[in-house]
């Protein structure tokens, strides 16, 4: 999963830092248990876990950036799906509320926003663990949002600040030389402010159709953490990933480690069909395509692997009862 990848490179960086200091990941989880890292699965560098491994690194190494710097070697191919999404995006509003809607998937805790003196504040709730604790994540996470951001836009975002809850820290210019942003301290919580004339800060690899696609595979993540339809949604997500090239059942079934007859199995015993969710998936990046961009109907069908546009038409009319022509007007 995204996720797990996620979590994996985070775990990975770390144990980079670390071994430039010396110190083992046997050292790192022994001392971590000792701690008091609670271990309730297999999965390594999720919830109160990150915040024991990321408090017990820094106590190991004694380095008071190790959150900033951990931040700053996670780049934005580590988000699989949401990574490309977020660089499909056409500016920093529409990054905003992708980060909003789809957070849940790779963020604990969430990110969560509010209007504020013509502007926005972008910020999340942590309460696990101590005050220290939750500073190294604070500092961790704004970090890693400061690479992203980087990454994404072509200019400094003028007027931005970052708001630490924490007294300032006597090494004040070391610190903020690893943002791009006003730094302050003192504040209510750990927030970003964003002023509202840079929410139309485009970003600089921004593709509207690219951007529809990512979003219904994000769209399709967030569906799967609620519904129980494991095979459905994972040949929905195929294919999206494949969209422009669709990928036909038997290659789906190959990706899915299973025979042809044993994934048409599965499939109906969740109700549903193989042709079924491949006209949704048509018909649900048709829809996308004709309200959100200026895509041509001609230019939709070829991107949704229709060798005539005729046939394009007649399908989306059996779909919605209308042309996209007038689907569109409407």
């Amino acid at each position: 999963m995204n996720e797990s990848k996620l979590q994996r490179d985070v775990f990975t960086q770390l144990l980079s830092l670390l071994g430039k200091a010396g110190i083992t990941p046997e050292q790192l989880l022994n001392q971590s248990r000792i701690n008091g890292m609670p271990t309730s699965d297999n999965r390594i560098f999720s919830g109160i876990e990150a915040v024991f491994l990321l408090s017990t690194a820094a106590e190991l190494t004694n380095d008071p950036y190790l959150g900033l710097r951990l931040g700053q070697q996670v780049g934005i191919a580590s988000y699989s799906t949401f990574g490309f999404a977020l660089m499909s995006c056409a500016n920093l509003r529409e990054s905003i509320d992708l980060l909003l809607r789809y957070g849940k998937i790779f963020f604990k805790p969430q990110w969560e926003s509010e209007n504020y003196n013509g502007g926005l504040l972008l910020w999340h709730n942590l309460t696990q663990g101590t005050l220290a604790q939750q500073r190294l994540i604070a500092e961790l996470s704004f970090s890693q949002l400061s690479t992203i951001g980087s990454s994404l836009y072509r200019s400094r975002l003028e007027g931005a600040e970052l708001q630490f809850i924490y007294p300032e820290p006597t090494d004040i210019a070391n610190y903020q030389s690893f943002f791009d942003t006003k730094v302050v301290f003192g504040a209510e919580r750990n927030q970003l402010f964003l002023p509202e004339h840079i929410l139309d800060t485009p970003v600089k690899t921004a593709n509207v159709s690219d951007h529809v696609v990512f979003h219904q595979q994000c769209e399709g993540m967030l569906r799967s953490l609620t519904t129980g339809e494991k095979v459905t949604t994972e040949v929905r997500r195929l294919l999206l990933q494949s969209a422009g090239d669709f990928l036909d059942i038997s290659k789906i079934a190959e990706h899915l480690n299973m025979s042809e007859r044993t994934l048409r199995r599965k499939l109906n015993t969740e109700s549903v069909s193989f042709r079924a969710l491949f006209d949704e998936v048509r018909d649900l990046l048709a829809t996308e395509y004709l309200t959100k961009t200026n895509l041509t109907v001609a230019d939709i069908a070829h991107l949704l692997s229709y060798s005539e546009t005729v046939n394009f038409r007649r399908a989306f009319v059996r779909w919605n009862g209308m042309t996209p022509s007038e689907y569109r007007q409407q």
